[in-house]
């Protein structure tokens, strides 16, 4: 899913990130000019007609649901804006073709670029020749080498999601004596994983009572989590909760679990997958909760983009110009709160 994120820059839940809530008008909130900043004078975007942006979108293949639930964001925000023209390339994993793809962009001239890339690393020099080129970049997620190579970085919060899936189980099991978690993690290889699995043990710290026994890697497959899964439930024979990475490769440990006859602890997800919102709901296996990695970034860089098109900020802040880095809120989602974000699920 992704590489290494920054977790420099704001904190916005995913409530925050809509357009009526993220980027809307100054003029709309009406108070004396005594009380307003001088900086409340500088134009934020909203959802009124403006000047005519076109936005170039490069994002990569869509071979897991949350990439394509991010493609699908990004074309459905813009779609919502008469003044917002979409540059769509066709999503591809392959560096070489991405680049190119990046490249015949800048040659269009579009007026804001929006790049998911493949690699973050591989990518840098051609973030770079856009911002040269006089074209805004939103970074998004998978953040380049170097700051030079955007104008804004938004992202989701990898140790935010072991962090808060940490505290969610340490809450549940603290008053358990000798509580035993175990952990299903996504592909080792990525910094990602590791910011989940470090933000999970971080959390755990604060529960004394509770020990890690366990914990295996898959890789974003359903496939891989049924199978790990497996081996985790012939290993453990008794623990009482575990924490998924991924909703996707969940469906797979779903799978396992049902297959052992295994409904002795609770489950804690990741990403927010429509099928998870939809278990949470119904209540009735071992899922209880799933932290979110929310895809509707997508639509908010959409939304920068936009902004950053037409020279204007945000509105609910005294400052002219748009953060330069956004990191979203990874939160908890569990049966009290799954109807709010049952809309967001990605299938």
């Amino acid at each position: 899913m992704t590489e290494l994120t920054s977790r420099r820059g704001l904190l916005f839940g995913a409530a925050a990130v809509s357009a009526g809530a993220f980027l809307t008008g100054c003029t709309s909130n009406e108070s004396s000019d005594d009380d307003k900043p001088a900086a409340n004078d500088q134009p934020a975007a909203d959802d009124k007609p403006g000047k005519q942006v076109t936005i170039g979108y490069a994002g990569p293949l869509a071979d897991h649901g949350w990439l394509n639930a991010i493609n699908d964001n990004a074309k459905k925000r813009a779609e919502k804006y008469s003044d917002v023209t979409l540059e769509v390339t066709e999503g591809s994993n392959d560096t070489a073709q991405q680049i190119g793809q990046i490249e015949t962009l800048i040659n269009k001239k579009v007026d804001v670029l929006v790049v998911l890339p493949a690699d973050g690393k591989a990518l840098t020099q051609v973030g770079l020749k856009a911002m040269r080129a006089g074209i805004p970049v939103v970074n998004l997620d998978r953040i380049f080498n170097t700051p030079q190579a955007y104008r804004c970085w938004i992202g989701g919060d990898n140790y935010g999601m072991g962090l808060n899936a940490g505290h969610y189980i340490g809450e549940k099991l603290k008053d358990k004596a000798d509580a035993r978690v175990i952990e299903l993690a996504g592909l080792d290889n990525l910094e990602l994983t590791k910011q989940r699995t470090q933000g999970f043990d971080d959390a755990l710290k604060n529960y004394p009572n509770i020990k890690k026994v366990a914990r295996q890697a898959a890789d974003f497959t359903v496939e891989s989590g049924q199978a790990k899964m497996a081996q985790l439930l012939q290993a453990q024979s008794k623990f009482d909760a575990l924490w998924n990475h991924d909703d996707d490769q969940g469906v797979g440990a779903l799978r396992a679990i049902e297959q052992a006859g295994r409904d002795d602890f609770l489950m804690v997800g990741g990403a927010g997958a429509l099928s998870a919102f939809q278990a949470i709901k119904q209540d009735n296996g071992v899922l209880k909760a799933t932290v979110l990695y929310p895809p509707t970034m997508a639509a908010s860089a959409i939304d920068l983009a936009r902004a950053l098109g037409q020279s204007k900020g945000i509105g609910g802040l005294a400052e002219y110009e748009i953060p330069s880095s956004i990191t979203l809120y990874s939160a908890v989602v569990d049966k009290d709160n799954v109807d709010q974000y049952m809309s967001t699920g990605f299938k």
